[in-house]
């Protein structure tokens, strides 16, 4: 299943409608195995497949496919909804989280025996409820096989220059068993690992964020997550008895996310790289970072990997805040998005709060945010070198 629409984020007039073109995105690396586009396409029918109860869905969940959060490997339309109790200043997570039992995130729909989903409560008071609309999935592999000392050093760079402040979210393999061997060697307990994967970098790997993505939208259990979310009825199962799916489903799921290409990019006839890199977005959103030159792909190992980001936390300021911390990360740091398929986007930001570039581009000022000092390099461009800027994005 080779689809190949998506909605293009470019602009076809100034109401702020989109054009929808066709560009082909649902494809895998140019180049690999027979075997490797064996998994590839096994693993991309189970990225489009429903589960059923009778397959182990439920009790409490959001979606009931990948693809309902990543259609077409792109973003969207399924988002999460998050909540956190806070302090009165409404971003500082408060220490007593006890009026959410069943977690901090929204699981409304209910299957599997259960009567009730978990829902944000109304009678909480200092409760902040955001959204995060479902990431592109499209040149994951790439993030994947990054060097970990490649991140290492971008951390270690910025803070030498003192510009901007990234950092690892360092983080522990919390999975019941040891990671997919081929890529990792991971196993329960080990910590000091680099998260790269989820938007604030609180997950190491591929299979691991497919198992979690599992448990958390789809309530499906893995070897991995074994275990079901807390639920209002207090549900340890459901009507599939036992761990609801294999660790082969896992990697073959793992293994789609990491054959899939980043979509062509056009070369526009324009300065719009040395504008990004001259108003500070690169000094984050960092065009290229190499990788393992053992990585299992050969298509993937020992390149520069164009994914426009440095994979570390920053301090997006109290604007930005949703007051969840995951790893080590705070309610107010984010990891830096990577600009993968950038074009393809309807909306900007982890929430969606951004319909066009420039309101993306505005998001990242406020006197706390730490990349504020790149939007204000961008408003003192000319207004031709600005569109040239914004004209280049959309060809990411």
């Amino acid at each position: 299943m080779l689809a190949l629409l998506l909605a293009c984020a470019a602009p076809s007039d100034d109401t702020g409608l989109t054009v929808v073109s066709a560009d082909p995105s649902e494809i895998p690396l140019p180049g690999i195995s027979a075997d490797w586009t064996t998994r590839f396409n096994a693993g991309d029918a189970r990225f489009a497949s429903a589960f059923r109860e009778s397959q182990g869905l439920g009790p409490a969940y959001i979606r009931t496919a990948c693809s309902s959060c990543h259609n077409e490997d792109a973003r969207g339309p399924g988002a999460q909804t998050r909540m956190v109790v806070t302090e009165d200043d409404g971003i500082t997570p408060s220490a007593d989280q006890s009026a959410l039992p069943y977690g901090n995130l929204v699981r409304p729909y209910v299957a599997g025996g259960a009567n009730e989903g978990v829902t944000a409560p109304d009678d909480v008071a200092n409760l902040l409820v955001t959204n995060r609309i479902g990431p592109a999935v499209f040149g994951r592999g790439y993030i994947d096989a990054i060097d970990d000392a490649e991140i290492e050093r971008m951390e270690a760079d910025e803070a030498e220059a003192g510009i901007v402040s990234g950092r690892i979210n360092r983080v522990t393999w919390d999975a019941a068993v040891p990671s997919d061997p081929r890529f990792y060697v991971y196993a329960p307990g080990d910590v000091n690992l680099i998260g790269r994967f989820g938007m604030k970098a609180s997950i190491p790997t591929l299979d691991r964020f497919v198992a979690g993505a599992l448990q958390g939208d789809i309530s499906i259990t893995t070897p991995l997550l074994p275990d079901e979310l807390p639920n209002p009825d207090d549900l340890s199962d459901d009507d599939f008895p036992g761990i609801d799916t294999d660790t082969d489903a896992v990697y073959e799921l793992s293994d789609y996310v990491r054959l899939l290409d980043i979509p062509h990019r056009d070369s526009p006839d324009n300065n719009g790289p040395v504008l990004f890199a001259a108003v500070g977005c690169a000094d984050c959103h960092v065009p290229t970072m190499h990788t393992r030159a053992d990585y299992p792909i050969p298509e993937l190992a020992d390149i520069d990997a164009p994914i426009y980001s440095d994979l570390l936390l920053h301090d997006r300021g109290a604007a930005m805040a949703d007051g969840i911390e995951q790893g080590d990360a705070s309610g107010r740091e984010w990891r830096t998005a990577p600009l993968i398929g950038l074009r393809f986007l309807g909306s900007y930001m982890h929430d969606g709060r951004a319909t066009t570039l420039a309101q993306a581009i505005d998001t990242h000022s406020g006197d706390d945010s730490e990349s504020a000092f790149s939007v204000a390099n961008f408003y003192a461009l000319s207004a031709d070198d600005q569109q040239a800027l914004l004209d280049w994005l959309q060809t990411l």
